[in-house]
């Protein structure tokens, strides 16, 4: 079976790969417990200094795998909650975390994306926060990390009403660190992250838990109160609804709920 989430340590970078392409990289829980893993075994290895993410393929992530969502008896039967996990290490986690970025970054492959240091976006790449299309609710602190942004009503604007934004759009919106052309991300990406892994270590570590400190106590409360109204939507009859609907290739039907 082919490796989902891929590693590979270059000039001090820890390259983070989502390897699962015929899925566009959508994540499954499987894929969560082992990117939290490089996480923390690159915050115990000194040779790490800068964490670089990216997907296989023509996508970053096209968000939570639908059937997982469907089986809402997986973490009873595992006894630990691997979406948890990966939250934590991403907070948790000291070196910087640059993320390169195309074609689609949809649900948590968008929210991962707001606790990440520096975003690097190829053209033509699309972002959406789609969870009210699926009658769920934002998660991973994006309720208050996004207003802090973007402010209240376009916040609200990409939460509620669920529609796709470009490159574009997120570099205007601050977003974005930078675009690059599709046939340069990586390349102009890389040599970004060899240059920050270049630089005093404790300085980078010191300077990014600083720009984090006046929000992480709320982050924390924040990520549990989502998660819990979460697991609430997930379990509703018009999450359900929604999920049956994509599997069966249809427009979800709300209005029996009402």
């Amino acid at each position: 079976m082919t490796e989902e989430i891929l590693t590979k340590l270059e000039n001090n970078v820890l390259h983070i790969i989502l390897n699962r392409p015929l899925k566009k990289n959508a994540i499954t829980d499987e894929m969560y417990a082992k990117f939290g893993l490089a996480l923390s075994e690159g915050e115990a290895d000194s040779n790490v200094k800068v964490y670089l993410v990216y997907g296989s393929g023509d996508c970053f992530c096209a968000g939570k795998d639908i059937k997982d969502f469907q089986d809402m008896n997986r973490f009873t039967r595992q006894g630990e909650n691997p979406s948890a996990s990966f939250m934590n290490a991403i907070i948790e986690a000291k070196k910087p975390i640059i993320g390169a970025i195309h074609g689609y970054a949809v649900g948590i492959g968008a929210t991962m994306l707001l606790h990440f240091d520096l975003l690097y976006a190829a053209t033509g790449t699309k972002f959406r926060f789609p969870f009210t299309n699926l009658g769920l609710v934002p998660e991973f602190g994006s309720t208050l990390i996004l207003p802090s942004i973007l402010g209240k009503f376009k916040a609200s604007e990409l939460f509620l009403l669920a529609d796709f934004f470009t490159a574009e759009d997120a570099y205007k919106m601050g977003l974005i660190t930078q675009i690059f052309q599709k046939e340069t991300l990586m390349e102009e990406v890389i040599s970004l992250a060899i240059r920050l892994a270049e630089k005093p270590n404790i300085a980078l570590i010191k300077t990014k838990q600083l720009l984090k400190k006046n929000y992480t106590t709320l982050l924390l409360e924040r990520i549990s109160e989502e998660g819990m109204e979460f697991a609430k939507r997930q379990a509703s009859p018009e999450a359900q609804e929604a999920f049956r609907a994509f599997f069966e290739k249809r427009k979800p039907n709300f209005s029996k709920f009402e």
